[in-house]
């Protein structure tokens, strides 16, 4: 349900379009690159395909996949990051395009942001892409045996309310309608999640700065305030995982995190949290990177960090077509 808007939100909305704007400005930059081209680097891209009917163009995902590779492949259904309220699909080219230099089918969705669709829309969004995936993604060679959930900061939260949705019996509509899918990710890769929504004071009293803690705050407040339900359980999904046991075999999860980011404890609370129920995690930590440094390819703790991924996701039966993935994208 979209949300009626009240005069203190009309700042914070244009700051959002103003951020959005620079990140999508950033990207076509970078995109001009010939070395960034999904088929300098043997990848073809489908764009724009629609997920669920209506025209929206939050209902739309892009497929990557490598070139003269027809199938079946391991697939990736990644959900990008931006608090829930910024980005998409566009911004996050490079996550899809590593994964398909890595040999995966990589399908990169939208979805509704906030603070226009708060909590659920999102998630709904996504489950819906979910089972799109399994209900077409063999049409585009997809090996769903072999199906990988990703995504990171915001996305990463989805990637693990999926996961929690496909093996919890929960209450929430469209939780059960995946639920009754019957289809558990091989693995799933919540990359520097914010895996908590519900308390952004925990971030206080840790060595992060007022600016880091007001953008937390304000996640909260546009994802959260607006939602018509009270029920915010699946916008804290490490507190399910933390709380409950599932019902069926949780996939085991990679959840790299930058050791400067200010969310960092959630990685880790998600490591102890699957230990707790028999599930492996690896959270890696590397110092001094950033929030959502997987993106910055160039550098060398990123590379570390795709080269350790793929090296999970193969160990856990999803090993790519074509390379290793060691080599991350060198722009």
């Amino acid at each position: 349900m979209a949300r009626n808007f009240t005069p203190r939100h009309v700042g914070r909305v244009v700051t959002n379009l103003l951020v959005d704007g620079f990140f999508r400005g950033a990207t076509s930059l970078w995109r001009a690159l010939p070395q960034a081209r999904p088929e300098h680097v043997g990848v073809e891209c489908f764009s724009d395909v629609p997920y669920r009917a209506g025209g929206d163009p939050a209902h739309l995902l892009d497929v990557y996949r490598p070139a003269r590779e027809n199938g079946p492949l391991p697939t990736v259904l990644y959900l990008h990051g931006g608090s829930f309220r910024i980005l998409s699909k566009d911004t996050h080219f490079m996550f899809a395009t590593e994964f398909a230099r890595a040999g995966y089918l990589c399908f990169n969705a939208n979805y509704r942001l906030a603070p226009a669709h708060p909590f659920p829309s999102a998630l709904e969004d996504a489950a819906d892409a979910f089972r799109w995936v399994v209900e077409h993604g063999p049409r585009w060679g997809a090996d769903l045996s072999r199906l990988v959930i990703a995504g990171e900061s915001a996305g990463a939260n989805l990637t693990l309310a999926l996961a929690v949705m496909t093996t919890f019996d929960r209450p929430e509509l469209y939780a059960k309608r995946l639920y009754q899918l019957g289809v558990v990710p091989r693995a799933i890769a919540p990359l520097c999640g914010i895996l908590q929504v519900s308390d952004p004071g925990r971030v206080r009293g840790r060595d992060v700065s007022s600016l880091v803690q007001s953008r937390i705050q304000l996640l909260y407040e546009d994802y959260l305030e607006g939602s018509a339900t009270c029920e915010v359980g699946l916008a804290d999904p490490l507190c399910i995982v933390e709380r409950g046991q599932p019902s069926r075999a949780f996939p085991p999860a990679f959840a790299s995190v930058g050791g400067d980011d200010p969310l960092v404890e959630d990685s880790q609370r998600l490591q102890v949290a699957l230990a707790r129920i028999g599930v492996e995690c690896e959270a890696p930590v590397y110092p001094g990177m950033p929030h959502a440094f997987q993106a910055l390819t160039f550098r060398a703790a990123a590379k570390a960090q795709w080269a350790a991924l793929f090296s999970f996701l193969a160990h856990h039966g999803c090993r790519g077509a074509t390379r290793s993935g060691a080599d991350a994208l060198d722009l």
